[in-house]
């Protein structure tokens, strides 16, 4: 293998082939072609499937029965609550953590059950189950530990609970190793001795079918009373959050839940939901995946970044309106700090690149580190790289004579398996595919840079290293009329596994000068129409707004173009009563 590669500026655009059988499901669901189109790329060719794809149903959750270790846990919960014993849900501190810890505490208050939380510092304690906190429960006289969105690996933990007399039940969703945890109940998706038929449930959604199961058997009943139903309801709000903030697949129930949880939020009246919509700028609003993704999770997120995760879960148990109004302020200045922090790392980190000369062909792997950066952003920051560089990325936190780092890779390179092959350097890591931590000591660094680099050069190939748009289908913008991009709002909610509607309008011309907008004037709108004649099915005109966020500089080089491509996500705008269609520009080519 060469070690040197051709640099490519641009990405490479991938037009996904045209489905030859989309007429025939088009007809089938009473659609146009390019919605179809756009199902069959998602892996929905059947016009069953596709109708329940459009049409998400509660009907379509999996019975929680089915669920690995669900008839263990009811059992030895059931026997904690005979007995009295204290229970302590024990969660992550990320968002996923946080809505599991949520459902399961509001479950087993609705049954008449005291219950407690605990929730790791991620600074001083790190991800999940620790000893010392498990010593202190003990102390305390816990009889019984549930974990939620950890637990999986805790093999050393759990045995110190047994044998401080402690039980744990443990719900996780996360990667497994060969030994298991001798739990007395084990809940995951994952495990192979009865194949649940959705694998990709978030931690929230593994509580949530707990909880499912313990609202049957406090009923007495495989149908749930009335007030868990109306429970049970409520808490999809909470899976969606959980399920979006952990990017799982938006498929299967995932889907459903997000689907209807979304709806839930928009309507709740529980006091924290409506804090923390509030706070967000979000009353009222129809939410979208990006809304969850971009504006509440991260808010959430900060309290485990920047302080304590357990104000995020107070926000949605035991607070009043008032508590849960002075919690969402806290996390929306919270969160302000988090960006302010995050934005000046992140700067500091892209310098070094440039400094350290890793912009260059020769470096397919970056390890970067800065003394003191905040431990509880490098995560973020090290996806700010990975999106400006595209290569696979390690950012460290010097702190005394140890670092630690959070990674984040590229679609098709494995970064666990990259951290093996340097562990040599390490003193510990963890992880999976697309994200992982690390620790070790400071002479070590430029030796894992060196050793990282290396890897990634020999097992990177150039078409992972190569950035790529993947794109749906090439449309004029005449078939793109209101009603169809209302339709294609139906296959929402977008994220992993089934991601926003891209598309390529070719030749298209200006259709009035382009103006920059925004408060720094950095972004553009303009306005475009296809310079081609209209095939005979469409309708005439086709002249549509575009937005461009970040790229104001391009105003001139479209006007000087003769006509240009386009890459873009079709939206619907709503705004003071107008709807109307508009692209949202992701790359352009001039001509």
């Amino acid at each position: 293998r060469m070690m040197m590669r051709r640099k490519t500026a641009q990405a490479r655009w991938n037009v996904r082939p045209r489905w030859q059988q989309r007429q025939e499901l088009a007809r089938q669901l009473h659609v146009p072609e390019l919605v179809a189109q756009l199902l069959h790329n998602r892996g929905v060719s059947q016009s069953e499937e596709a109708r329940r794809f459009l049409q998400p149903s509660l009907s379509d959750l999996i019975d929680p029965q089915e669920l690995v270790g669900i008839p263990a846990a009811v059992s030895r919960i059931r026997r904690a609550v005979e007995r009295q014993e204290k229970i302590i849900l024990y969660g992550d501190y990320d968002v996923d953590g946080i809505t599991g810890v949520s459902i399961l505490w509001q479950c087993l208050k609705l049954a008449g059950v005291e219950v407690e939380y605990y929730v790791p510092h991620r600074l001083e304690e790190g991800y999940g189950l620790n000893c010392s906190a498990i010593e202190e429960l003990a102390r305390k006289g816990t009889g019984l530990i549930i974990s939620i969105d950890c637990g999986i690996t805790a093999v050393a933990e759990v045995a110190r609970a047994a044998e401080l007399g402690v039980d744990v039940i443990i719900t996780d969703h996360h990667t497994m190793e060969a030994q298991l945890p001798a739990a007395c109940a084990i809940v995951h998706p994952g495990l192979k001795d009865q194949a649940y038929p959705n694998p990709h449930l978030c931690g929230a959604a593994v509580a949530f079918k707990l909880a499912w199961a313990l609202a049957q058997e406090f009923s007495g009943a495989r149908k749930v009373s009335d007030e868990f139903r109306e429970f049970l309801l409520k808490a999809t709000g909470l899976v969606a959050l959980g399920t979006i903030a952990d990017v799982v697949p938006l498929i299967s129930e995932n889907r459903v839940l997000a689907h209807y949880g979304m709806v839930g939020l928009a309507q709740s009246v529980d006091a924290g939901v409506k804090a923390l919509l509030e706070a967000t700028g979000l009353t009222g609003e129809k939410l979208q995946s990006m809304d969850v993704a971009f504006k509440l999770a991260p808010r959430l997120n900060a309290a485990g970044r920047m302080g304590h995760a357990r104000l995020a879960v107070e926000l949605f148990t035991r607070s009043s309106a008032s508590r849960a109004r002075e919690i969402a302020t806290y996390l929306e200045s919270q969160n302000k700090l988090r960006q302010k922090v995050e934005k000046e790392i992140a700067e500091q980190a892209k310098e070094q690149v440039e400094v350290l000369g890793m912009t260059g062909d020769e470096w397919a792997g970056l390890v970067l580190a800065g003394e003191n950066w905040h431990a509880g952003v490098i995560g973020i920051v090290a996806s700010r790289v990975v999106d400006r560089f595209h290569k696979p990325t390690v950012v460290m936190s010097i702190q005394g004579d140890r670092a630690v780092g959070s990674g984040r890779s590229i679609p098709g390179f494995d970064l666990h398996q990259a951290l093996c092959a340097c562990s040599e350097h390490l003193e510990g890591f963890g992880g999976h595919a697309m994200a992982a931590g690390v620790q070790l000591s400071v002479e070590n660094i430029e030796a894992f840079r060196q050793a990282f680099n290396t890897y990634a050069l020999t097992h990177a190939a150039d078409e992972v290293l190569e950035r790529v748009l993947e794109i749906d289908a090439e449309v004029s913008p005449v078939e793109l009329a209101l009603p169809t991009v209302q339709l294609m709002e139906r296959l929402a909610p977008f994220g992993q596994g089934n991601p926003p509607i891209r598309l390529l309008a070719r030749e298209l011309t200006l259709a009035g000068p382009p103006r920059t907008m925004g408060q720094r004037g950095d972004h553009l709108q303009f306005m475009i129409a296809d310079k081609r004649e209209p095939e005979p099915h469409m309708r005439p005109g086709g002249v549509l707004r575009a937005v461009a966020f970040g790229k104001a500089k391009w105003a001139q080089k479209l006007q000087d173009a003769g006509h240009f491509d386009l890459v873009f996500e079709p939206r619907v705008n709503r705004f003071n009563g107008s709807v109307t269609v508009e692209c949202l520009v992701e790359d352009m080519k001039c001509y």
